[in-house]
């Protein structure tokens, strides 16, 4: 009803937004309960968390699949309706060199930093994890304000022909998930404050850290394909 204009459509979507947001909240808050204070998270219960986990990280792979489809799709053979050449003439793609290849080694760090915090965790040096955590959250929040500069000054916009749209939903979407995993670490954080997690139980570090990995991941081959490979530079 938003997109289409409707009357108090807007209304309706932030309503809608904000009873999503407050029924998760307590779905998550209910979750941490019943791990750390009721202690019913038993090993199989923990292990069926964990699958669930890999299981929604596939999907979040099916999801970036269709996007890179639709990418290779028009940049290998680009067809007579966008000009036979890709990217298309006359448009000015952003260097690879610049802020995308900031990026790059800003989230590669910021998993390093993760995975540091992970086996400062199993080896119970509670300070030095905590440290590693709070790297790994500037991080995030320094890829996700480059990014926005990025878009800021891109010249070109979302309705710029088949590349801008392609190339905003896909870096869009994956900034979307960094702002996703950068909450769930955040969290992760002021749960490690408050004493929620042990060397031998931390499913919900594990998750953010699983999540935040394959966030990595996908940058990396945006970065190869859209900003380098694509961009025609």
């Amino acid at each position: 009803m938003y997109l289409h204009s409707w009357i108090n459509g807007g209304f309706l979507l932030a309503l809608g937004f904000l009873f999503f947001i407050f029924c998760i909240t307590c779905w998550w808050r209910d979750v941490v309960v019943e791990s750390t204070y009721e202690g019913q998270h038993t090993e199989d219960v923990q292990n069926g968390i964990k699958f669930g986990m890999v299981l929604f990280i596939v999907s979040e792979v099916m999801f970036f699949f269709g996007f890179f489809w639709g990418f290779f799709y028009l940049s290998v053979s680009p067809t007579i309706w966008i000009g036979s050449v890709w990217p298309p003439i006359g448009l000015v793609t952003p260097s690879p060199w610049h802020i995308p290849f900031l990026n790059t080694v800003i989230l590669i760090f910021s998993g390093i930093s993760l995975t540091w915090a992970h086996y400062a965790l199993l080896v119970t040096k509670r300070l030095e994890s905590l440290n590693a955590v709070l790297v790994t959250i500037f991080a995030g929040i320094f890829f996700i304000g480059f990014q926005a500069y990025e878009y800021l000054y891109a010249d070109f916009f979302i309705s710029t022909g088949a590349y801008g749209s392609t190339f905003f939903l896909t870096t869009g979407f994956h900034g979307f998930h960094v702002f996703v995993g950068l909450t769930f670490i955040v969290i992760c954080f002021i749960r490690q404050i408050k004493y929620h997690f042990t060397d031998e139980h931390h499913v919900g570090f594990e998750s953010a850290s699983w999540y935040w990995h394959f966030v990595d991941v996908v940058w990396i081959g945006l970065f190869l394909s859209i900003y380098w490979w694509g961009g025609g530079i």
